[in-house]
């Protein structure tokens, strides 16, 4: 290694000896101190206090729900078809109509049945024409039956003879209403209330019996919404159902949770539970006057099975999660915060949360500011949206004063 080298090697380590030297000599013992006081988080005896936003804890009675996303489906779905075949004459709907029940929706050509129908009433006027002439005869057969005129045989055979003309003009009878019938198919008319959907033959098509579907009429006042709730909710939901039969409110609400769309009634607990999934079928009704639920919509489904009478409740922030269980800051008198451990229970609208341990009515809570506390921190309590005073002139130059001393203190002598 060359000399120059060596030397500035030398150079550079006897500056650091240097500058190590001067900032070890000028330290004092009271920095050190003064340092741990400030990290120590404003629990000192002389530390200022820390604003916080404190909450008392209130009773209120708690609706309890259970929650679940469900899947909207029709009360009533039918797929109207023609009953008899024929060319498709006309429509009388429009796609996406509600249609009564009893409403035309569509006629078949009918001259086919109603020719056949003509046919059936002229033989039934035929067969009862002949019927009158039999028992014309054996009226008169009879009278001849007294004086002798006429055998036994003929006269039970003009009885046999009337009986089978009778038989015709009952079957005749029956013709003519099957024709009548076949001939009312050529008017198809809604079977239920409902929304048409979309057509599935166009005028002038040849349909079939039971063939193509005409349209489908889906019925959505009322309206059913299914979804599962786990086995473990079955008792509080068979309970709350035995205790107000056909009263067990259900919401509807959309996907982000943020709005209630409808209210409606459980109607049914399926009678078994799914053995692959571990969950239960719940059917449920809603009026859905306004037609705010549409068959196919998912929604997020509330159940309510019990209302919590005088539940501790406080708002959602109060409460925070540590790495055993939840807590909350509750203040004391002497205007210092103590971490207590909480049970959460559900939630209790407006951002409340239900505490169902470890606090009790009154407590003051600290919903805003956590993150500077730890337990004996003191602090001063603001009420929601309260704003810390100005700070007053002498104040400020305390403030001022302080900190020039913790500067001198921990500041070192000057630099060169």
């Amino acid at each position: 290694m060359s000399r120059w080298k060596i030397a500035l090697i030398v150079v550079v380590v006897l500056l650091a000896a240097l500058i190590g030297w001067r900032m070890f000599s000028h330290a004092t013992p009271g920095a050190a101190s003064a340092g741990g006081q400030q990290r120590g988080g404003g629990s000192g005896a002389d530390s200022d206090p820390i604003p916080v936003t404190v909450v008392a804890a209130t009773t209120q009675d708690v609706p309890v729900y259970k929650s679940a996303l469900g899947t909207v489906q029709a009360l009533s779905t039918v797929t109207v078809n023609a009953q008899v075949s024929g060319q498709l004459k006309a429509l009388h709907f429009a796609e996406g109509q509600e249609i009564k029940q009893g409403d035309l929706i569509a006629e078949i050509d009918p001259r086919t049945f109603q020719a056949a129908l003509d046919q059936a009433a002229a033989k039934k006027k035929q067969d009862a024409a002949q019927l009158v002439a039999s028992q014309s005869t054996l009226a008169r057969y009879e009278e001849l039956m007294k004086k002798n005129f006429v055998s036994a045989q003929d006269l039970e055979n003009q009885r046999q003879t009337v009986r089978q003309q009778q038989a015709l003009v009952a079957a005749d009878d029956a013709a003519v209403s099957s024709a009548q019938t076949q001939l009312g198919y050529t008017r198809i008319v809604a079977p239920i209330n409902g929304v048409a959907g979309i057509r599935g033959v166009d005028v002038g098509n040849l349909v079939t019996a039971n063939g193509t579907g005409i349209v489908t009429l889906t019925q959505i006042h009322p309206i059913n919404v299914m979804f599962p709730l786990p086995e473990k909710d079955l008792e509080s939901v068979r309970g709350a159902q035995a205790k107000t039969p056909d009263a067990v409110e259900v919401i509807a609400l959309d996907r982000t949770d943020a709005h209630e769309i409808a209210h409606g009634v459980l109607k049914v607990v399926d009678n078994q539970i799914d053995t692959s999934t571990g969950t239960f079928k719940v059917k449920s009704e809603f009026a859905n006057a306004d037609g705010s639920l549409w068959p196919g919509q998912f929604v997020n489904v509330r159940v309510k099975v019990r209302t919590d009478a005088g539940a501790i409740v406080v708002p959602a922030t109060a409460v925070q999660r540590g790495p055993d269980n939840s807590y909350a800051y509750v203040l004391q008198p002497d205007n210092t915060v103590a971490m207590k451990p909480v049970v959460p229970g559900g939630d209790a609208g407006s951002d409340n949360v239900v505490v169902t341990s470890g606090l009790a009515a009154g407590d003051r809570v600290v919903t805003e500011g956590q993150f500077r506390l730890k337990p004996g921190s003191k602090v001063h309590a603001l009420a929601p949206g309260e704003a810390p005073a100005a700070p007053t002139a002498e104040e400020l130059a305390k403030l001022k004063a302080k900190a020039g001393a913790q500067g001198q203190r921990g500041g070192g002598g000057p630099r060169h």
